[in-house]
């Protein structure tokens, strides 16, 4: 949470002093138009609904195919198209004062190498270009991840820590990171940079099969699952990105937004299934045949356009270390998380629950 130390006001550790200048913070200047890519996704949603709420004038841009209906009756510009088409950047961007720039394709292993960086690289360019052009604008948030670290030697790591990015996916968010921070060195342009750890909350699928397994009672684990996990609620990484975006020190400055730790993939585990009600077996398994036969899996499935049974990327989420120093958004920024895992994981498995996408 921000602190807040104004004379005659309530103190600094009282909810109502934290809530006012946390709201205060996160509050884009009135009359803001925002331009926010990715909208549709598990995080741009959250963030659409807040900047919505402010009342602010969002635009969004979606696929053709994408799904707008869970937006129905909001008062948002849908542009419909690809966030690397130029023409439709230009359309976009017009007096724009704030960029949101967080869209990702779904990451497939079979999906090919050029999407990735059309996505993260050619869009990222055609976005910071168009937006030194509009007289009034304001910041650039610009969303890579953690992901670009890779696996982490000596934990905890900070945003110094050596880039170590393990797949196309990772490899292009660094690349488009890396261009719009020397772009915004270079132009003027005022940019931040968030890296997110592992978002997370309601309405978020990619962890749907550790709470399945959970809730039968094994869970595969390559070595003691002992390996570090680095989460952050949507909620708190959405506030993040605000604060980012209104903060006049994040101009030019990279933050890792994650909670105040990481977590074990046991200690996630249990948590879940102390929720559940359900005693936990580890079924151990060895990591050199499992990832020499998701290479061979890889090579022979990505070029027929298949999905591989097996990958590195789902692997890595069993034997990587991602844990991370998060001290300089709270000092830079004042930013605090306001949910901790241990609360978040146990909403996620009644969400789960309420959903019926998981039964006991």
């Amino acid at each position: 949470m921000v602190d807040s130390s104004t004379a005659g006001s309530p103190t600094a550790d009282s909810p109502t002093a934290d809530s006012a200048s946390l709201s205060e913070a996160l509050q884009l200047p009135s009359g803001s138009r925002v331009l926010v890519t990715g909208a549709t996704g598990f995080t741009g949603a959250v963030l659409v609904r807040k900047l919505v709420k402010q009342g602010l004038e969002v635009v969004a841009i979606a696929r053709p195919t994408s799904n707008i209906k869970q937006f129905e009756g909001l008062p948002i510009k849908w542009i419909k198209g690809d966030v690397f088409d130029a023409d439709l950047i230009e359309q976009a961007v017009a007096g724009v004062n704030y960029i949101f720039h967080m869209v990702t394709p779904f990451r497939e292993a079979k999906s090919p190498d050029q999407g990735y960086y059309n996505v993260h690289v050619l869009s990222t360019q055609l976005l910071a270009k168009a937006a030194l052009q509009q007289p009034d604008f304001k910041r650039l948030v610009h969303v890579s991840t953690i992901g670009v670290h890779g696996h982490i030697a000596h934990p905890p790591a900070d945003e110094t820590y050596p880039m170590s990015p393990g797949d196309i996916y990772q490899d292009t968010k660094l690349e488009g990171e890396k261009w719009i921070k020397s772009f915004g060195e270079e132009t003027g342009l005022p940019v931040a940079i968030v890296r997110p750890a592992g978002i997370y909350g309601p309405g978020e699928k990619r962890l749907l099969k550790i709470y399945k397994m959970v809730a039968k009672g094994w869970v595969p684990a390559i070595g003691n699952g002992s390996n570090l996990l680095h989460f952050i609620h949507v909620d708190d990484l959405t506030d993040c990105f605000l604060l980012t975006a209104t903060h006049p020190q994040a101009i030019g400055e990279t933050f890792i937004c994650g909670s105040e730790r990481a977590i074990t993939l046991r200690e996630m585990v249990s948590l879940i299934g102390e929720y559940y009600g359900k005693s936990i077996k580890f079924i151990q398994l060895p990591a050199a045949p499992l990832f020499a036969l998701a290479d061979f899996c890889e090579l022979v499935f990505r070029p027929l356009g298949i999905e591989p049974p097996i990958y590195r990327r789902r692997l890595a989420f069993y034997t990587k270390d991602r844990s991370f120093n998060t001290s300089k958004a709270r000092d830079l920024l004042g930013f605090k998380p306001r949910h901790s895992d241990q609360e978040g994981l146990k909403e996620m498995a009644q969400w789960y629950l309420d959903q019926q996408w998981i039964s006991l």
